[in-house]
């Protein structure tokens, strides 16, 4: 008979169950326990940043602020160093054994302002040059002067320089223009390349058509021609007497037998459309090489040993060691290439014409606004050189893509932001406080760490004003009165104002008959102070909230009055190019709120004075630039200075006249936490 209890021992005492079953039965529960624990608690801090950038200064503090953890990411190093040494990077210097120097290069081409995903190969290339002592060149590749400007070549160039990165030399492809041209006369004597005079659609159906695959592939009537006879035709394109796209000089690789369509008679000389002239080199060519004939050629010419590149280039891997063997013996080195994965950005767009399509709609002010992902965007919103390089190094480097959402990046910088900047008191949208009981001379100086528990010697403290009038944010006070989930200034419910000893309380207040808004509070300053309020004392409540606060004082040239920028992101999805109707109906119309009138303490003068922030590795001498004042605002988010502002008015005007030109705008480079509706990455 079967046993009617199932959890009843057999007579010998052992159970039923191994005691390895019951053992690991029990440390899966306690596993999925403390998963569920996490994942709640997950979610509870994921609730708690869920207010958007806009609005984090209206987070309720149940107490007074507490100190931050330390960063993890570390500020006198830099953190690239690490992945240098370990990975596919350290398996990759391996790989490709050098001789007494490790040589790399970036190669851009000059026809439009880097982006984020720059920024990788930047850090990749010139990182791994410096970790292994070697030298890397920033070589722009300018093969294409009907798309090159000079505001390129010089906007590359000042992004390297600002990322912390010194090039070992400045080159052009355009430098060897005539030894490209002698090595290509080369190949045809060696029966290496021909001139093709077929159309683009002959050539394309010769590959195969599209894909390869509509047809068998076949050779080109001219491949076969006496290299003599190419040789002629080439100097005829170089002089001039063939129109665009009626003559080319292909490289004779592995047509028919090659299965990678790199090695389909690539192209090597082209005749440009139009005859824009080079912006070095001027009207002296009519042919310019390719990319594939230039890059690998150029790489051999300035002795690269570590032709780092994206893996898109990866099947081009066998044309590049094709071409370098062809002509080793008229080359100094042999280069290795190598693949890593590129970094894709989700939830923007990184394409230079559709950037170009939003300045040109005026969506975006420029290229370099602080919505977009382009460097020089993200430079003016803030962001400083040493979270971007750690930022790289928080992604690591292998040879798998690597797609994620912009929140990871404003992760990154927070963590690189929390304790390196100092805080200041900022007000983005004010109401007007009048502390009634308090005489209308009042003034009590108050001692404010730049950062509390930081050196002393590195941000130090100042002394704020504080007087019968100060603003508050409108935020932060609720004219309806007081609730169970509302724990800031509200008629009858008391708040604290940090650092101030006594708190406050809301009596009445006043609102403009148009709008509805909150013209002005008046409030009882309480007493006594804070320290001695007991939480049970009859009538009378410890505040659950403590807010910042700016003071009206003239004497003290307080408040400060500021722009305030803040940012949301440009699209409403992470895949704007999916949008039935085009990237440009993705827009998010909400991207961006300017608070045109806040006020802002006058500790702010000496920040801007001990800029730049933070102190890191790359730090050197006084701030040139106003994006290298950075501060927390409490309990808003982290800022910047825009370009736009005036900081220093003429000095040959009046001071009063030098007062009214002086102009602050703020962008803010990321909130506090992380907004819950973005995602995670």
């Amino acid at each position: 008979m079967a046993d009617s209890n199932p959890t009843a021992e057999p007579p010998n005492g052992e159970s039923k169950v191994s005691k390895n079953a019951l053992a690991k039965a029990a440390k899966k529960a306690e596993k999925e326990k403390k998963k569920a624990e996490h994942q709640a608690k997950a979610a509870a801090e994921k609730a708690a940043g869920a207010q958007s950038a806009g609005n984090a200064q209206t987070k309720d503090l149940p107490t007074r602020p507490k100190q931050d953890v330390a960063p993890a990411i570390s500020l006198d190093h830099d953190p690239m160093d690490e992945t240098f040494k370990v990975g596919w990077l350290a398996e990759t210097y391996k790989i490709a054994p050098v001789g007494p120097q490790v040589t790399t290069r970036f190669p851009p081409e000059p026809n439009g302002y880097l982006h984020v995903g720059h920024a990788k190969a930047i850090a990749v290339n010139f990182g791994f040059a410096k970790f292994y002592g070697g030298k890397c060149y920033l070589r722009y590749d300018d093969t294409n002067p009907e798309k090159e400007e000079e505001q390129y070549f010089t906007s590359i160039r000042e992004t390297v320089e600002w990322l912390g990165y010194k090039p070992y030399d400045i080159t052009h492809s355009s430098d060897r223009f005539d030894r490209l041209y002698q090595l290509a006369e080369i190949l045809i004597e060696r029966g290496g390349a021909y001139v093709c005079h077929c159309t683009q659609a002959e050539i394309q159906k010769q590959k195969g058509g599209k894909e390869g695959k509509e047809n068998p592939r076949y050779a080109c009537t001219h491949r076969d021609r006496p290299s003599s006879e190419s040789l002629h035709e080439f100097r005829r394109m170089r002089d001039g007497h063939y129109a665009p796209k009626t003559a080319v000089l292909r490289m004779k690789q592995d047509l028919l037998g090659s299965g990678n369509p790199y090695m389909w008679d690539m192209p090597a000389y082209r005749i440009p459309d139009n005859a824009t002239p080079h912006h070095k080199t001027g009207s002296t060519w009519r042919i310019y090489p390719t990319y594939d004939f230039t890059h690998c050629l150029c790489d051999a010419m300035e002795s690269i040993s570590h032709s780092l590149c994206t893996v898109e280039f990866r099947t081009a891997r066998e044309s590049y060691d094709w071409l370098v063997d062809r002509l080793k013996n008229e080359l100094p080195a042999v280069p290795q290439q190598r693949e890593y994965g590129r970094l894709n950005v989700t939830g923007t767009v990184l394409s230079k014409r559709k950037i170009l399509e939003l300045v040109n709609n005026k969506i975006v002010r420029g290229w370099d606004d602080p919505r977009l992902y382009t460097i020089i965007a993200l430079r003016r919103r803030g962001i400083p050189p040493g979270a971007i390089r750690a930022f790289v190094a928080d992604l690591g480097v292998s040879d798998s893509l690597s797609t994620i959402q912009t929140v990871r990046l404003e992760t990154v910088v927070r963590k690189y932001l929390e304790r390196s900047i100092p805080r200041l008191f900022l007000i983005p949208d004010p109401v007007k406080i009048v502390l009634t009981n308090l005489p209308e001379n009042h003034l009590d100086m108050v001692s404010v760490d730049f950062l509390k528990g930081s050196d002393p010697a590195t941000f130090g403290s100042h002394q704020l004003p504080f007087t019968r009038v100060v603003y508050v944010d409108r935020s932060d006070f609720r004219a309806a009165g007081a609730s169970a989930d509302f724990f800031r200034l509200a008629v009858g419910q008391p708040v604290g104002l940090l650092h101030v000893p006594h708190p406050i309380v809301a009596d009445s207040f006043d609102t403009d008959a148009t709008t509805g808004n909150v013209t002005e509070v008046r409030a009882t300053y309480l007493d006594p102070p804070i320290s001695a309020w007991d939480e049970k004392a009859k009538g009378k409540l410890k505040p659950k909230a403590f807010i910042q606060w700016v003071a009206d004082s003239p004497a003290h040239k307080s408040p400060l009055k500021a722009e305030v920028r803040i940012f949301h992101p440009l699209f409403k999805s992470l895949n704007p190019d999916a949008h039935p109707d085009g990237y440009l109906q993705d827009i998010n119309p909400k991207s961006e709120e300017i608070f045109p009138n806040a006020c802002l303490e006058v500790g702010f003068h000496e920040i801007a004075r001990r800029a730049p922030w933070p102190k890191d590795f790359l730090t050197a001498g006084k701030a040139q630039n106003p994006w290298e004042i950075r501060f927390q605002g409490v309990r808003v988010a982290y800022f910047a200075v825009d370009s736009d502002s005036i900081l220093e008015p003429d000095r040959a005007l009046a001071e009063d006249e030098r007062e009214r030109q002086q102009k602050i705008v703020l962008n803010q480079i990321v909130a506090l936490k992380e907004d819950a509706g973005k995602g995670s990455s």
